[in-house]
């Protein structure tokens, strides 16, 4: 829980926002929505494009218990419970194929 909050601190402080982003947001529609500097879409926090605050997403919920190595369909699922962000199927996908273990195990 603790390592939740740093991670949305973080995600606060980055700030940036996608011009798709913003006008998802304009539309005022009730999937799309901001709360204190988090932009929610669908109930799911939405990690703007920085790639080390996605990637921190990616190695902590890799190692969580529930994901056994190379099952890249359990991690989606995993993140997309709290997490969205574009290209997320992708970066899972090499994320995975970059795990060593994974790779062993495939053998």
């Amino acid at each position: 829980m603790v390592e939740e909050t740093i991670l949305l601190k973080e995600i606060q402080r980055n700030g940036t926002k996608e011009q798709k982003v913003l006008k998802e947001l304009d539309k005022n529609d009730s999937q799309f929505w901001e709360e204190n500097g988090i932009i929610y879409i669908k109930e799911r926090i939405y990690v703007l494009n920085n790639k080390r605050i996605q990637e921190q997403i990616l190695q902590e919920n890799y190692n969580s218990v529930d994901v056994e190595y190379s099952e890249q369909q359990k991690m989606l699922e995993l993140i997309k419970r709290n997490y969205w962000w574009l290209g997320i199927k992708e970066d899972i996908k090499k994320y995975v194929q970059r795990c060593t273990k994974c790779q062993q195990n495939k053998v």
